[in-house]
């Protein structure tokens, strides 16, 4: 039988949270090193109804708890509130943190290729390796960047963006490409900002892809829009968009396409698709869209 073992992210509004071998640590403490590869068993216990909040401060301690081995059909990645109750990173974590600052939770750590992802139809929503006819997925080569999800976001795959040909919503919460520096971990939530948006087209959905950067990444001050990332990121917009535009391609599949005359918004744009998808979101967690085989808990 595997052991099981708890490891904690802690988060406010002027720091990102790190995951930790020990339960909880002060914000003043440097946080060490973990290895990630940790298995753990649970049982799963339905938590009281919640009311959700498109809009709040929050200052959580959350712990991130793993079940079964990485790289397996049973891994999963689950997110506990103080109480150890499991809570879901796609609903329960906060997306608006002030400041234009938002939570943002790390699904693939840069320079790694096992295609991880929120489970959008499992209860409390943990992060899992996706799968295709059975079968792990894994990016044809590695993703350069910290690749994650706006929380309380939701693409309405029953909405057509008149912007962007007409295309409907993907289902899924809006993805994030974070360009800082540090390699993330799988669960991790980073205080970021938005610097761009890129309207990637995959077999005829609209699948946003928010450009942003760590808070905390020692670049970050020198970029506040699409023109900075430009400056002080040379070709890593095109870099982004190729590597989005190309990855399915050696599967056999034709490129992905891009609105928005196939080249990256401004902030204004990303902050409007974030405040659109946030919406959308709240429609769908107070049952005013139908949720279809989504997890609302």
């Amino acid at each position: 039988m595997a052991t099981a073992r708890v490891m904690s992210a802690a988060t406010n509004t002027t720091a990102s949270c790190l995951l930790l071998k020990r339960p909880f640590f002060s914000l003043n403490q440097k946080a060490p090193y973990f290895n990630n590869n940790l298995r753990f068993n649970t049982t799963t216990k339905r938590v009281s109804k919640r009311l959700f909040s498109c809009k709040s401060i929050y200052n959580p301690d959350v712990q991130i708890k793993e079940e079964g081995q990485p790289e397996t059909l049973d891994y999963r990645v689950y997110f506990l509130d103080n109480s150890g109750k499991k809570v879901s990173p796609w609903h329960d974590i906060p997306l608006h943190l002030g400041d234009g600052a938002f939570n943002y939770v790390v699904e693939i750590p840069k320079e790694s290729s096992a295609k991880m992802e929120i489970a959008t139809d499992e209860q409390f929503t943990p992060i899992k390796q996706d799968t295709k006819k059975g079968k792990l997925r894994y990016y044809p080569y590695n993703i350069n960047w910290n690749y994650g999800l706006l929380p309380q976001t939701w693409e309405d795959p029953s909405f057509a963006n008149a912007e962007v040909e007409g295309a409907y919503g993907d289902n899924d919460p809006v993805d994030v490409v974070e360009i800082g520096e540090r390699r993330g971990k799988i669960g991790e939530i980073l205080k970021v900002k938005p610097l761009a948006a890129l309207a990637m087209i995959d077999e005829g959905e609209l699948d946003w892809k928010i450009v942003a950067i760590s808070s905390d990444d020692p670049r970050a001050s020198l970029v506040n829009d699409v023109d900075d990332v430009e400056k002080h990121f040379p070709g890593t917009l095109t870099a982004i968009r190729d590597w989005f535009r190309d990855y399915k391609i050696p599967d056999g599949k034709p490129a992905n396409r891009f609105g928005l005359g196939n080249k990256a918004a401004s902030k204004d744009y990303a902050l409007k698709v974030i405040t659109e998808t946030n919406e959308s979101w709240a429609k769908l967690v107070k049952r005013s869209i139908p949720a279809g085989g989504l997890s609302l808990v």
